[in-house]
């Protein structure tokens, strides 16, 4: 990297504005109510985090390397949106502790007798390795969906933030202009969590506006006053909904609403100074009694264990009975499939059993599932001459299609494809292996037929011809547009009139087609680049802002942009170390092609940040 960065400390500054006083409170309420947030800049919190985690950790002391992998394999039959990430590492950490205590002992005993260490592979290590597989593909999906969310969540905050932008140069009356802040404000509660790496700007952003606002309505003292009492009134009022949660004796119930009252409090407004650290350390302590009462109640779920083994040996004997008469027709064997199948969700509902009959249980229910399953296989075995019956009679209408696809007999040659449509469907299904494949021979034999009559009747020649002057006219339209004004949508709009225009003549297919997609990347590009002067624009108006107050904020941005970049050098550095290694495994290329391209967006936001720094520095 050219450019050389120095860090710096900002000096402490006191805020002495009214609204500077205001938003100092707020993010300084932020950071006392934050209990459940996982931002790395918390400056006070308590842990009312779940404490299944440690019961897992004890459960698995002891356990052997199987008995680890069946843990696994009970632990992944839970919720799917449960996050069972802690369970999932104490489990692979305790498995790999023995596994490689047995291989060392293996080593150390050969090499002790002179004799040549052989290692066979390891049946548990396998399964273990396909139950890591499940969960991360499980954990990949729900991260996925999360992270959709939180991304729409951020938009909508920017546009909060534009709107409240805007009430600087409303020339409404201040009441309606405070009320309309007021809405904003609980739109901006009302939206769940953004994606953390964008929390910290936003939060800025936002406050900084609200920063404005305040100098902008020049809010008098008696109201500020106002809204300081409010929010006294409403942080007391959850203070002794915290403390009545303390009594309650439903202890599950009472820390799942405590995560609710401390959102709550989060969202309220500040208080007076000399009221805020009584308040909240009244508010923490219901919180510490109520977490402490809830760790207590876990460690008490022993008794449960023996009714989850109850429960768990009931589930067995209702699959034994299923199998003990197995089904005879197909509809009976439907039928018993969902039954089992709710018994096997039913499982999945159940907790742990004690320790010494967790397995015992759980083999004599998977014994039971898969003799089910045996079964129900030599069922379906035997109906597979019906298949191949069935998958005679579709080929030999494939081949009647096929005699007459290429007929010019229009009215007759449609009527006897329509017949043997009728035909196709009155005979069974084939077996998977051959379905898709039959069907598709089928199916091809009659669009050729269609597609051609279609032709035919309606003068494809000239509509193609048509096409392509419909298609060179929106490409031209597309090189004259004014991408920045429309963005993401104009591009959306021109891309669903062009897959909306049909079949150009088969000799420029591929010219206008590359003209097409020419056209397209051109716009991508001018967007993408109007998306980072729009960033770096907003940047410089939170610069601006920052250097006009407090110079202690201005100095703490840059170092936190410093600290980023020397952050950002180093993944890069170890992405691009780790290539060598890819270059040595197989089907290396394509692993190759995702890091380089990770490296260049590394290096791009490399580039942002240090375009920030120096408009921080060009101002001193």
């Amino acid at each position: 990297m050219a450019t050389t960065i120095k860090s710096t400390q900002a000096p402490v500054t006191e805020a002495v504005s009214v609204a500077e006083d205001v938003l100092i409170e707020n993010v300084e309420q932020q950071e006392e109510s934050a209990i459940v947030d996982n931002s790395e800049e918390v400056a006070e919190t308590i842990e009312v985090q779940p404490l299944e985690d440690d019961i897992v950790a004890k459960k698995i002391v002891g356990l052997s390397k199987s008995e680890l992998v069946e843990a696994l394999a009970e632990l992944l039959e839970q919720d799917a949106e449960q996050n069972i990430r802690p369970q999932v590492e104490e489990i692979k950490t305790a498995f790999y502790k023995i596994h490689r205590a047995q291989v060392d002992s293996k080593i150390k005993e050969a090499s002790e007798q002179g004799l040549t260490v052989e290692i066979t592979p390891d049946p548990d290590e396998a399964r273990l390795k396909e139950l890591l597989k499940v969960y991360r593909e499980r954990r990949d999906i729900a991260t996925a969906a999360s992270d959709k969310i939180k991304e729409e969540n951020y938009s909508l905050k920017l546009e909060i933030i534009e709107e409240l932008k805007a009430l600087i140069s409303s020339e409404e009356t201040l009441n309606v202009t405070f009320n309309r802040f007021r809405e904003l404000q609980a739109r901006w509660k009302a939206i769940g969590p953004v994606p953390q790496a964008k929390v910290n700007d936003l939060w800025e952003t936002y406050n900084l506006h609200v920063e404005h606002f305040y100098d902008f309505v020049n809010i008098n003292k008696e109201l500020r006053d106002l809204d300081l009492k409010k929010n006294l009134e409403a942080k007391t009022a959850l203070c002794d909904s915290a403390e009545a949660l303390a009594e309650d004796s439903n202890v599950v119930d009472a820390f799942r609403k405590l995560q609710k009252l401390h959102e709550q409090w989060r969202e309220t407004g500040p208080v007076a100074r000399e009221q805020k650290d009584a308040l909240w350390e009244r508010f923490k302590a219901a919180s510490s009694i109520i977490n402490r009462r809830h760790q207590e109640y876990f460690e008490s779920l022993k008794g449960e264990q023996l009714a989850n083994l109850e429960r768990k040996t009931a589930l067995c004997e209702a699959a034994e009975l299923i199998i003990s008469t197995p089904p005879t027709t197909h509809k009976e064997w439907n039928k018993a499939n969902e039954r089992l199948l709710e018994l096997q969700t039913e499982w999945r509902t159940i907790g742990f059993a004690p320790k010494k009959e967790n397995t015992k249980v759980y083999d004599r229910f998977r014994t039971a599932c898969d003799k089910f399953f045996e079964l129900k296989h030599n069922f379906y075995a035997d109906v597979k001459d019906d298949m191949e019956r069935n998958l005679s009679l579709k080929e030999a209408l494939c081949e009647a299609a096929e005699l007459i696809k290429d007929s010019e007999e229009w009215k007759e040659a449609t009527d006897k494809l329509l017949e043997l449509q009728a035909e196709w469907k009155k005979i069974g299904t084939v077996s998977r292996r051959h379905a898709d494949n039959i069907w598709k021979r089928f199916r091809a034999a009659c669009d050729h037929f269609f597609e051609r009559k279609s032709a035919h009747f309606a003068g494809v020649e000239s509509q193609y011809a048509e096409n392509l002057q419909r298609k060179e006219a929106l490409i031209e339209e597309m090189n004259a547009a004014d991408i920045k004004s429309g963005g993401y949508d104009m591009i959306k709009e021109f891309q669903r009139r062009w897959s909306e225009i049909g079949f150009v003549p088969v000799k420029y297919k591929d010219d206008i087609q590359k003209r097409y997609k020419q056209a397209v990347d051109r716009l991508f590009a001018v967007v993408r680049g109007a998306d980072r002067e729009q960033s770096i624009n907003r940047f410089k108006e939170k610069v601006s802002s920052m250097r006009a107050g407090s110079e202690r904020r201005l100095k703490s941005e840059r170092e936190k942009l410093y600290n980023r970049v020397r952050q950002l050098e180093q993944e890069v550095a170890t992405l691009e170390n780790n290539i060598g290694f890819f270059s040595k495994s197989k089907g290396a290329e394509s692993l190759i092609a995702d890091v380089e391209e990770k490296i260049a967006k590394t290096k791009r936001d490399i580039a942002d940040i240090i375009t920030k720094i120096r408009l921080i520095d060009d101002g001193e």
